[in-house]
């Protein structure tokens, strides 16, 4: 049987399965607290509400041993897993023994699933071949198990879409199954795809203020300094005010907006691709004009920035268009931003002293407890897509996180098409070292770590990046 197939009867099994628990249960859902994780929980939710289910929500950092030890001893007998369990399901299989647990993922696996109880419905595209890291995200898992349960989910496509854009698997536009999710999307008029500039903060920011902000793609001279963004303006023939105010992308006409393209594209000239600040555009035509939920790509930022501020519930809020709640999450927006700013600040601040190691084409951060935990895979990912750091350059990010753990992310500047899987690397690292865990994809991985090995693993990184700079420098 072809793969997405089996995937399709994975998931109609999974919604038989569902659809036979009473209705009188309490359903403890638990998921990720990133964007695709909030987008995920916000489709299950949909889907509870609409079969008239009740439910417990908890938004979490990651799931361990030590969490489903405290969930065993909960007075619930049907637990859901979106966006997260698929590292742990030998331990869900021994600590929720007797109960009916869905996970509902896309990331993949290494344990071995032959043996899990029967209770156990395992929904994950990574078991008949597919590549959840590029093809489906957590919360596109969701949407469709959702749609198998009750069709008319499919009103809800958009959402999936912010949680694959969330979790950046629309590099070159989407591969199958996130393309047949957006099919639908368009199809229902909750997405219109332009194509355009991709520069984040066109319906938000200042121009000057979005090209100054503008790393991925990196322009010379304009990202990274103010002044340098308003001169270039000027240079092109574009003045940045309007009126008493500033100018937004959304602002410009044809022939300002042909002038900015080729502007950009002329500074990028000595790049590999010039040309790749255009592709596209995924707007929400439903949403409010120059709101940071109008862009789907603002929008998983909204959500990622609700989810690290421990404000899960207003991104939950949010993507189910709670109107009042919305607009507590696009303030959460101001709060996160703030939250980079010090991150970044510590990092240039203190990038010479004795937290952070440089090693050949690798740098290991250890911010202890100066940024926040949820923030570190966000400076790594910033680090990255900066000019900051030279090509092949792997970034390790540490913080400490609560109750003894330390929260590790793993980056690097180039990872074209993920020739490198960050997540393997990652797993390398903290093999021996006891009451660890790793996850993530071949993009970004992370890890969780006892604080008092920490010396211990930066000594064990310190090795593995070594030998992975080498390998990838004489490649």
């Amino acid at each position: 049987m072809d793969p997405y197939a089996k995937f399709d009867e994975n998931l109609r099994n999974a919604a038989d399965a569902f659809k036979s628990i009473d209705k009188k249960e309490v359903i403890r859902v638990v998921s990720h607290l990133d964007a695709d994780g909030i987008s995920a929980c916000s489709l299950l939710l949909k889907l509870l509400n609409n079969e008239s289910r009740k439910y417990s929500v908890s938004i979490v950092q990651q799931l361990n041993r030590q969490l489903l030890l405290q969930l065993a001893k909960e007075p619930y007998n049907c637990f859901i897993f979106t966006d997260i369990g698929s590292g742990v399901i030998s331990d869900v299989n021994e600590l929720l023994t007797g109960k009916k647990v869905f996970i509902l993922d896309h990331h993949s696996t290494t344990e071995n699933i032959d043996n899990i109880s029967k209770d156990i419905v395992f929904v994950n595209p990574h078991r008949f071949g597919i590549d959840g890291g590029k093809e489906i995200s957590g919360a596109g898992v969701v949407f469709k198990f959702g749609c198998a349960v009750d069709s008319s989910m499919e009103d809800f496509a958009h959402i999936a879409i912010i949680g694959a854009i969330g979790d950046l698997q629309e590099q070159n536009g989407f591969l199958r199954l996130n393309q047949e999710i957006l099919d639908i999307a368009l199809k229902r008029g909750k997405i219109k795809v332009t194509k355009g500039l991709r520069i984040f903060g066109s319906q938000t920011k200042p121009l000057h203020k979005a090209l100054e902000y503008c790393t991925d793609p990196y322009i010379p001279g304009v990202s990274g300094s103010e002044s340098g963004a308003i001169q270039f303006l000027y240079q092109i023939g574009i003045d940045p005010k309007n009126g008493n105010g500033w100018k937004k992308i959304v602002h410009l006409d044809e022939e300002d907006m042909k002038k900015l393209v080729t502007g950009i594209i002329m500074k990028r000239l000595n790049e590999a691709k010039p040309d790749d600040v255009l592709g596209n555009i995924y707007i929400l035509p439903h949403e409010e004009e120059e709101s940071p939920t109008r862009d789907a790509k603002e929008f998983a930022t909204l959500l990622n920035a609700c989810g690290r501020l421990g404000r899960a519930s207003y991104g939950i809020g949010a993507c189910l268009g709670d109107k009042k709640i919305k607009q507590q999450a696009i303030r959460s927006l101001g709060d996160y931003k703030k939250e980079i700013v010090k991150a970044l600040n510590w990092y240039n601040e203190n990038k010479f002293n004795d937290d952070v190691f440089w090693g050949n084409n690798f740098v290991i951060i250890n911010a202890k407890d100066n940024v926040m935990s949820t923030m570190i895979g966000t400076l790594a990912s910033i680090l990255s897509k900066s000019n900051v750091m030279t090509n092949n350059t792997f970034i390790l990010s540490m913080a400490q996180a609560l109750e003894g753990n330390t929260k590790i992310s793993l980056r690097t500047t180039n990872n074209v098409n993920g020739a490198l899987d960050l997540r393997r690397i990652i797993e390398e690292m903290i093999d021996g070292i006891g009451n660890s865990e790793s996850g993530g994809h071949q993009n970004a991985a992370g890890a969780v770590i006892p604080t008092d090995k920490e010396n211990n693993f930066i000594t064990a990184a310190k090795e593995i990046l070594g030998k992975y700079a080498m390998e990838e420098k004489i490649g």
